[in-house]
């Protein structure tokens, strides 16, 4: 993939926001299920070995430095292989209730994992993040940058500073900017959609479906937004998204509505009316498809 003067001014207006960070311990051998949960998330690994194992992705490798950024609502989980060194590292989270994130298997050794949501926008738009529909993975001995932002990121979760937060976000943009820019330096077709960002007609009908994925939108009012025709629109979206546009809507409302159900307290209807549902059940059916669990269930299981 050729590099161009747009990818860098994309990667240099994108802007990070980190939820809360958690430590995974997995002590022996043995696995942690993560489940699916709206926003990306960010594993970084502080010591251990196993693999991280990605609904419909091969097994991803783990060991000591390497990060992975795993796309929003995919289902994965943790798994240590066993043996290496033993108890947790000095790096404690402020706050942190470790019990909760910590499975026991057979066998010595612990795999601990820093691990953090994060919403990605660009251009005043947030939620870019839900067009990564693969992973990406940096090893930090290849990336001498991203290396020193991670050991001074550590330091900041560790110490409550003043700044703290800001510091957080800004070593973290400069990890994701490494994981991005290396995957478009190899031609990694999953980074597609970074490029297709520079149409200005689909970025126009993009942005319109994340500022307001619940507004009655419709191929024809979409398309005019791009000022394309039906066909041509959805055929240059698909080959950009690798999805149809209201394929592509479908999925975004349901990662909205997740994120609302986790993150407010607005019952169930009104969530389905944000999202552009015309009733509770039609709702219903379609988040149970596509998050295995009621829009009740999960709040349930989110806000434990």
């Amino acid at each position: 993939m050729q590099i161009t003067e747009t990818h860098d001014r994309i990667l240099s207006e994108l802007d990070i926001q980190p939820e809360p960070f958690a430590l995974c311990a997995l002590e022996g051998m043995c696995s942690l299920g993560l489940g699916r949960v709206p926003g990306a998330t960010l594993h970084y690994v502080l010591n251990g070995e196993g693999h991280l194992s990605l609904q419909n992705h091969d097994p991803i490798a783990l060991a000591p430095g390497r990060l992975v950024l795993v796309p929003s609502c995919a289902r994965h989980s943790l798994s240590h292989r066993g043996g290496g060194a033993t108890g947790l590292p000095d790096c404690r989270p402020a706050g942190l209730d470790l019990e909760e994130h910590v499975a026991r298997g057979e066998g010595e050794g612990t795999m601990v994992v820093l691990c953090a949501r994060l919403r990605l926008g660009l251009r005043g738009t947030h939620g870019l993040i839900d067009l990564m529909r693969a992973p990406l993975t940096l090893d930090l001995a290849a990336s001498p940058g991203a290396a020193r932002a991670m050991e001074t990121l550590l330091g900041e979760v560790t110490h409550q500073r003043l700044g703290g937060r800001a510091m957080v976000r800004v070593l973290l943009l400069q990890c994701v900017i490494e994981m991005l820019r290396g995957r478009l330096e190899a031609g990694d077709p999953a980074v597609l959609w970074l490029g297709a960002l520079a149409d200005p007609g689909l970025w126009r009908a993009l942005c319109a479906m994340l500022d307001d994925p619940g507004a009655p939108h419709a191929l024809e009012t979409l398309a005019e937004t791009a000022g394309m025709s039906r066909s041509r629109f959805a055929e240059r979206f698909q080959a950009a998204y690798g999805q149809g546009p209201m394929g592509f809507l479908r999925a975004l409302r349901l990662a909205r509505a997740a994120q609302v159900l986790v993150d407010q307290r607005v019952p169930v209807k009104r969530v389905a009316q944000m999202v552009g549902f015309s009733s509770r059940s039609a709702f219903t059916r379609a988040f149970v498809e596509a998050w295995g669990q009621s829009p009740r269930a999960f709040r349930l299981g989110n806000n434990k």
